[in-house]
């Protein structure tokens, strides 16, 4: 970029300024938030989002530096919406990955469930294949999530997408497959969970991220 094409001082401090008022207005929002989907909190949140990303290009145009800061806007990880303004239904689709770091432990625990025989069977699953069966038929997801280590198992990246339909499919519609049409561009709400996020930061542990569409209620981190 040319030197007439860059941004003046003058603009990157007013841009600066821009950044301090938001924070100020976003503060005093939070403290007068009349409840966990207060509209103010998310207004003075996206009016911050806007002054900083503002703020950090005009600083690199104008410096070559950056933020050691990042306020994730609310459209970085969604494509343009095409759902429906009204939904009549919804779907949920949740994904968790999971590494088997203890297979013992997670054969004791199939073992107590039933009396397993990883040479039962030779033409289906044997061994840790059949321990996951037992285990995952026997325990809700959720259970799971929350006592993995218990079976030997060590979180990976995990979302849940939150998507508008116009109407409820019919019954055993989707069943043969039931994630062939999750349509990112129909996601009202998605929440991430990955040691990716500032993990130079934090090291390995797991961050969350949050991401809404524009008005719409949902936790969002800065």
């Amino acid at each position: 970029m040319s030197d007439a094409a860059q941004p003046t001082a003058a603009e990157v401090r007013a841009a600066a300024e821009a950044v301090k008022a938001a924070l100020d207005r976003h503060l005093a929002a939070v403290e007068r938030r009349t409840g966990d989907d207060d509209p103010a909190v998310y207004e003075a949140f996206n009016v911050l989002a806007t002054a900083a990303e503002a703020y950090d290009e005009l600083l690199y145009e104008r410096y070559d530096e950056v933020t050691p800061f990042e306020i994730p806007g609310a459209d970085d990880s969604l494509p343009p919406y095409a759902g429906p303004d009204e939904p009549r239904a919804l779907s949920l689709l949740i994904r968790r990955d999971y590494a088997v770091v203890e297979p013992q432990r997670l054969l004791a625990q199939a073992r107590r469930i039933t009396d397993l025989d990883p040479d039962e069977d030779e033409d289906g699953p044997t061994g840790t294949a059949a321990a996951l069966g037992v285990v995952f038929g026997e325990y809700e997801a959720d259970e799971i999530a929350s006592r993995h280590k218990e079976f030997g198992l060590e979180e990976g990246d995990s979302t849940l997408w939150l998507t508008a339909a116009d109407d409820l499919p019919d019954p055993g519609e989707w069943l043969a497959s039931p994630f062939e049409q999750a349509d990112p561009e129909r996601i009202l709400y998605r929440f991430d969970v990955s040691s990716v996020f500032d993990e130079d930061d934090f090291g390995d542990a797991d961050e969350e991220e949050g991401t809404a569409r524009p008005g719409t209620p949902g936790p969002a981190p800065v």
